[in-house]
Parts: structure tokens; C-alpha cells; sequence
């Protein structure tokens, strides 16, 4: 028999990391590229061409579509997957799995590119995608499971890691909401209709439309976050103790938000309120979350002048803060009676998802992707501070745009005469947003550049390097 010593080390199953870490900038550079085309045709309807798959109304579901699962997801499968395995110790349980949820991932992010252009779709927002779809979506989902909890289960170290927390939570509840809202009757092989009716169905809609912020959008990237922000910074989470509590709260809280979408609708009055109180009760953990985060870098924060990656990672937090402290004021009725069907709702959104979501994911891929490729740093480490400035200026562009656009659409909306008539028209609204629609291009336009830059940064470091299986620690240590 082979001594131990002449045996090779045990290493970690990257190959799928490194292949969804490759697709999450991909699919960013195409969904952020379908997003500068609607916003586009926003500002100018003609861009459409009178071309059925280029209109608006097929186009922004796929941008959704793109952004959200085809790169947010492949961001959270390559993370999730790096991370459980070094802060367990241990080989992903059942590497070929990890691999069926790459090739099916993948595939389902095609069916998307495809059907949603030819208008296929079951209407539901973040849920368009048909039936035959949404079950191979449930197959990767479980799939995914499998592999996570098994690596779990597996582990070498005692202690569960907060980030493994999140991303269990996240991987959990969202096998829950996409199996329970997508339920659906089929009529055809490319259309269904929704289990429930009328105002049941916008209920479950709303309470997965929000969980899918809450869970795939917030509670996932945190477990980013509780990884690669004191990975990058080497310091300790500020508060380890304070990082269990803000799962537990922010998870229990999260799922009963979803009513807020509905005010002044013909949801009962008690199911908006108590949305309402609990979007309002979120602000707690969230910005518990934050703070922890931010203080990671106490003692550190000089790495902030030359280390454009902790940039992107630390002004992610600064957004997540400021749109979960916007999400439940603009949840208030009184509020919301002002925003409800704005583009103030469009730059609360972004201001997540590009300052929040996106940033957290280029900085925790800026991270990744070098070590995957035997490398300790990017190609150009000018370039990621190139990309973050104009992201962070992209950001800045369309959210204030999108806000300012927004509070002017519902005081016109809501202005009226003496005698109880409308002050403007409707169209009126329309012509005096136009110029902030032009402004929100040249942001949108700003942040997909960062993202070209990243995918030449990304495509010259995997040249520079070679793909690399990193070796297991024999011995049990802190990851």
C-alpha cells in the first residue's frame, strides 16, 4: 500500500465554481446589455423596430430574467459552492450532481433567452418562465440542495459557518416560494394558468415577487458577504454573535413582507397592514447586517485607499443599507400612496440591485476568480478600480434619476384643481419624466461599460493563469 505521504493531497471540486464564476459575467454583460435596450426604448419607443421580439413588453421580463437568475444565480452557485467547501473542510458531497446543476442551470437560462422573446410566459413577475421550465428549474433546485447540505453534512470542522446559515436559508426558502407559486394547470406544452384566481393569486405572486429579493437577492448575498468581506479585508467579522442573530431575525421577518406590494388593492386591509408592520420591523436586522459588515473593517479601514475589491464589497453595504431603510418607508400606506406605480418603485429596486447585488457580486467574483486560476489578484487591479468608479457613477445616475422622475409622477398624478378635476394629464407625466428616461440610459450605459471592463479583466487573468484544484488542509483550521 502507498504511504500517506505518496499519495496527492485531497482538493477541493472547483471546476464547477470556476464554470459558474465564468457564466455569472457572461450572463451580467447580457442581461445589463438588455437592460440599457428597454431603458432605451423607454426613452425612445421606435428603438423596438416594430419587431414583435423586440418590444418592451418581451424584452423586460427576459432583462429580469438575465440578471436575476442567469447572473445573480450563477454568482450564488459559484460562491456558495467556494465557500461551503473551505469553511467546511471538506470536497463538494457528489461533484457529478454539482455538475448536473451547472448543465441544467444553464439550460434553463436558454429555454428563458428563448421563450421569453417569443412571448411565452405565465405573466407572474420574477415567475414568467412556463411550466416545462419552471419543473427543470425544481429538478437543479433540489439538486442543489443535495449538494450543499451533503457538503454540510460532511464537514471536518464542528462549527457551521454564519455564511453557510444564509446560503442554506436562501437555498430553502426559495425551493419553497418557486414550488408553491408556480403551481399551474397546463393547457399546452407552452402555456399554463396559475393554480389560484383573482386576489389569491396576487397574494402568493407577492409573497414570492418580495421572498425572491428577500431570499435569492438579500439573504444569499449576505452569505457572500460573511465570506469574502473578511476574507479580502483579513480581519474577523465584527460581531460573530451579531451575525447569528441578524439570520434568524431577517429570515423570520422577511416572509411576511410581501403584502406591501398590494396596498390599495382588493387584498383585506389586515393582510396590507400586517406587510406594513413587518417591512417596517425588517429595518432592525437589516441594518444590523450592514453595520456588522462595515465593522469588519475596523482596525483596516487604510485597505480602503488601494484595495479597489473591499470598494466594491463595502459600498455594497452602504446601498443595502440605504434600500432596506427605503424599502420599509416607501411600505408606510401614506408613502406608498405617493410611490405605488412610480418610477420611484424602479429606483428603489435598482439601487438593490445594481448597488447592492451587483457590487457585492463583482467583488466577491474579483476575489474568486484569480484563485481559480492559480493566481492571488485580477489581471489589471487599475481596472477593477476603473470599474468600480464607473458603476458607482452609473448607480448614482439612474437611482436619483429614477427617484426624482418617480416623487414628480405622483405629485402630478395626485395634483388637482379647486373643483376636484385633474391638473395634468396623464401624458402630460409621461412628457415631463423624458428627460430623466435619457439620464437613466447614460447610467445604465455607465455600469454595463464596468461590466465589459470586468469580462476583458476576466478573459486576460484566465490567460495569465490556468485553472488550479486548490489543496484540503489536513488539519482542521479556521477557514
Amino acid at each position: 500500500m502507498a504511504s500517506p505521504a505518496n499519495q496527492a493531497p485531497p482538493v477541493y471540486s472547483d471546476t464547477v465554481v470556476r464554470l459558474f464564476a465564468l457564466a455569472a459575467v457572461l450572463w451580467g454583460i447580457v442581461g445589463m446589455l438588455v437592460g440599457v435596450i428597454v431603458a432605451a426604448q423607454l426613452a425612445w419607443p421606435e428603438l423596438n423596430f416594430g419587431i414583435p421580439f423586440l418590444s418592451y413588453g418581451r424584452l423586460r421580463p427576459l432583462h429580469t430574467n438575465a440578471v436575476i437568475f442567469a447572473f445573480g444565480g450563477s454568482v450564488l452557485f459559484a460562491t456558495s459552492y467556494h465557500v461551503v467547501q473551505r469553511t467546511c473542510q471538506t470536497r463538494l458531497f457528489m461533484p457529478g450532481l454539482a455538475m448536473f446543476t451547472f448543465i441544467g442551470w444553464q439550460v434553463v437560462i436558454l429555454a428563458a433567452a428563448i421563450s421569453l422573446p417569443m412571448g411565452m410566459t405565465s405573466g407572474k413577475e420574477y415567475a414568467e418562465l412556463e411550466w416545462p421550465i419552471d419543473l427543470l428549474i425544481a429538478v437543479v433546485w433540489v439538486s442543489y440542495a443535495v449538494v450543499f447540505f451533503g457538503t454540510v453534512g460532511m464537514r471536518k470542522i464542528r462549527h457551521i459557518y454564519v455564511a453557510n446559515w444564509f446560503f442554506g436559508g436562501f437555498i430553502l426558502a426559495v425551493a419553497l416560494l418557486h414550488i408553491v407559486n408556480s403551481a399551474a394547470v397546463p393547457v399546452s406544452l407552452t402555456k399554463s394558468y396559475s393554480a389560484y384566481a383573482g386576489v389569491q393569486d396576487a397574494m402568493v405572486q407577492w409573497w414570492y415577487g418580495h421572498n425572491a429579493v428577500g431570499f435569492f437577492l438579500t439573504a444569499g448575498f449576505l452569505g457572500i458577504m460573511y465570506y469574502y468581506i473578511p476574507k479580502q479585508a483579513e480581519r474577523p467579522v465584527y460581531s460573530y454573535r451579531l451575525s447569528i442573530v441578524h439570520f434568524w431575525a431577517l429570515i423570520f421577518t422577511y416572509m411576511w413582507a410581501g403584502p406591501h406590494h398590494l396596498h390599495y388593492t382588493a387584498l383585506p386591509d389586515w393582510a396590507q397592514s400586517i406587510g406594513m408592520v413587518f417591512s417596517l420591523v425588517l429595518l432592525a436586522p437589516s441594518w444590523g447586517g450592514m453595520i456588522n459588515g462595515i465593522m469588519t473593517l475596523s482596525g483596516a479601514w487604510h485597505k480602503l485607499r488601494d484595495d479597489p475589491i473591499l470598494k466594491f464589497l463595502i459600498v455594497s453595504l452602504s446601498f443595502y443599507g440605504m434600500s432596506t431603510f427605503e424599502g420599509p418607508m416607501m411600505s408606510i400606506k401614506t408613502v406608498n400612496a405617493l410611490s405605488h406605480y412610480t418610477d420611484w418603485t424602479v429606483g428603489h429596486v435598482h439601487s438593490g440591485a445594481l448597488g447592492w447585488v451587483g457590487l457585492v457580486s463583482m467583488g466577491a467574483l474579483y476575489h474568486l476568480i484569480p484563485r481559480m486560476f492559480g493566481r492571488k489578484q485580477m489581471y489589471s487591479v487599475r481596472a477593477i478600480e476603473l470599474h468600480f468608479w464607473i458603476a458607482t457613477i452609473g448607480i448614482v445616475l439612474y437611482i436619483a434619476a429614477m427617484w426624482i422622475a418617480g416623487v414628480m409622477q405622483g405629485l402630478m398624478w395626485r395634483a388637482v384643481n379647486p373643483d376636484g378635476t385633474l391638473v395634468y394629464s396623464f401624458v402630460e407625466s409621461v412628457k415631463a419624466t423624458y428627460p430623466f428616461y435619457v439620464i437613466r440610459v447614460g447610467g445604465g450605459l455607465l455600469y454595463l461599460t464596468g461590466m465589459v471592463i470586468m469580462g476583458w479583466n476576466t478573459v486576460m487573468t484566465m490567460r495569465a493563469g490556468k485553472p488550479v484544484e486548490a489543496p484540503i488542509p489536513l488539519a482542521p483550521a479556521h477557514a
